[in-house]
């Protein structure tokens, strides 16, 4: 399994791409969008701006849950649902992307999530 902290060779991320407001989608629906994109201590990960979805909080989602990333429609989707986000460990200040401890718990909570199963369209 690839590591939690780095795309999916098949989630269409190309290097140094900017995902800066594209639009971030759970498997059940909206989550909102990419505020900015960050990596300490090798920990690739995402802020999203869920705005009133929780409470207009941010969310620190590790690019291994990307499913996919379509940049003509601007759209990230994530492997996990909303709620499985919103029980991830709280983000609360920026300062919180530079804490090795933090970032570790939030990879082992989404590390332990259950792989989802591709639906068929």
């Amino acid at each position: 399994m690839e590591s939690i902290w780095s795309y999916t060779a098949d989630s269409g991320h190309r290097v140094e791409q900017d995902l800066t407001g594209c639009t971030v989608v759970a498997h059940d629906g909206t989550i909102g969008h990419v505020d900015r994109q960050a990596e300490h201590f090798g920990m690739r990960h995402l802020v999203v701006d869920s705005g009133v979805w929780v409470f207009g909080r941010s969310v620190l989602v590790p690019v291994g849950v990307v499913r996919s990333i379509d940049t003509e429609a601007r759209t990230i989707t994530l492997t996990c649902t909303r709620a499985q986000v919103r029980a991830a460990p709280r983000f609360r200040t920026d300062s919180e992307t530079m804490d090795r401890g933090y970032l570790a718990s939030v990879g082992d909570y989404y590390h332990r999530l259950p792989p989802r199963q591709s639906t068929a369209t």
